[in-house]
């Protein structure tokens, strides 16, 4: 498969590119938005880091050291957040952006297709340095249970280790 060709304007990653549209059906990366496939971030840098994308902006091809920068500033927390991604991505799951519900990701079981079912967990991405009070974490839990999800909160240590702890409703 020849590498997709995608295009950074403004804070938008974008690709209308036959190898795009195979790999949106064939692994769902990407959102089909009009005519284009868009990226989030932490998906345009895993296609990148496995050699199946390249990024243009302002017609020059950015090099991988520059796109980390450069998705800082789109993502403050994109250090933190890209691990996750990378790991879940890396295990068989489909891994999504979850800003509509106030989170980082949403995770679809090995199988399931985004758009045909719905995604497992909410996932929210700590710090093992950050504290959480009880109402954080009450109002992370309310937003995994009101939109019929297991949570799942996602603690990264200084050497980008995680630790994952499911959280879910239990009646009694």
């Amino acid at each position: 498969m020849e590498k997709i060709q995608s295009y950074l304007v403004g804070e938008t990653i974008s690709s209308n590119s036959p190898e795009a549209y195979s790999l949106n059906a064939k692994s769902f990366f990407g959102e089909k938005k009009e005519d284009k496939i868009i990226y989030s971030p932490s998906e345009a840098l895993f296609l990148v880091e496995k050699g199946k994308m390249e990024i243009i902006s302002k017609n020059k091809k950015i090099d991988s050291r520059e796109i980390e920068t450069l998705f800082r500033k789109i993502d403050k927390d994109m250090q933190m957040k890209y691990p996750v991604f990378k790991e879940l991505r890396e295990r068989g799951y489909i891994v999504k952006t979850a800003l509509k519900f106030g989170a980082d990701f949403r995770v679809y079981e090995k199988g399931r297709k985004p758009g045909e079912e719905h995604a497992k967990w909410v996932v929210f991405v700590e710090y093992s340095s950050r504290k959480i009070n009880w109402n954080e974490f009450s109002a992370k839990s309310r937003v995994a249970h009101s939109t019929k999800k297991k949570l799942l909160i996602a603690i990264v240590d200084d050497e980008k280790d995680i630790t994952y702890y499911e959280v879910s409703w239990v009646r009694v």
